[in-house]
């Protein structure tokens, strides 16, 4: 097991602990102040996208990836304890399966296993399939439990518009030649001791890799949920 899964693994678990007491001790308003802050650093981080020169295609799609950070902290601003659930358990709950079910079992079940290899290379059969099934069922069975299908259907989505965000990252990522996001905020030495609190930074994409699920998810979410 190397460093960096190491690493991954027990921030996650402790994000998670952090998260559960942000909730039940304080209605969530920690966890809103630091997901703020988190989309802040990764607005930065996007002028990463920049570093090889400027083009209008760039721009656009830059602009696209800022207004994903803005909706989603609306969205989170907007949501109470109850729903806070729904999203921790669809969009990380998803992020941490889809990622220990690729490290323990990509490419063992499905041979040539790469469903997006010109976005996304790491990405495996087992871990996407698996992340989906078990965030949307863990969303699913809250759901059952508070009778709320009728009304809360959306969240349904959380698992696989994680997904979507996820993939449209590295797809801006290949498209400007970037291998990870934090490549400006990184050379920042105060940034770059942080760093471990997201995962670390040994092939870790920055803070724009821990939020832009939520981003995207969030965007979507806080559409229906106006158009409702």
């Amino acid at each position: 097991m190397d460093r960096n899964f190491r690493v991954r693994v027990s921030v996650g678990i402790g994000m998670f602990a952090v998260s559960l007491l942000a909730l039940y001790l304080f209605d969530g308003i920690p966890f809103k102040i630091l997901f703020g802050v988190f989309s802040f650093v990764s607005a930065i981080e996007l002028f990463s996208f920049f570093k090889r020169g400027v083009s209008a295609l760039r721009v656009v799609l830059a602009i696209f990836e800022l207004a994903f950070l803005v909706c989603g902290v609306v969205f989170v601003a907007r949501i109470d304890t109850a729903h806070f659930w729904y999203i921790i358990l669809g969009v990380p709950g998803y992020d941490i399966f889809a990622y220990l079910s690729g490290k323990l079992l990509g490419g063992r079940i499905i041979k040539k296993s790469r469903p997006f290899p010109h976005i996304s290379k790491n990405k495996t059969w087992e871990g996407t399939i698996l992340g989906l099934l078990i965030a949307t069922s863990m969303v699913a069975g809250l759901m059952a439990g508070r009778g709320a299908f009728a009304t809360e259907w959306m969240y349904l989505l959380c698992g696989p518009l994680a997904l979507c965000g996820d993939l449209f990252e590295s797809f801006l990522k290949r498209r400007f030649s970037v291998k990870d996001s934090n490549e400006i905020v990184i050379k920042n030495k105060w940034f770059a001791r942080i760093e471990v609190l997201i995962g670390g930074s040994e092939g870790h994409g920055g803070f724009l890799d821990r939020v832009d699920s939520t981003a995207f998810a969030g965007t979507v979410l806080l559409i229906i949920s106006l158009l409702l």
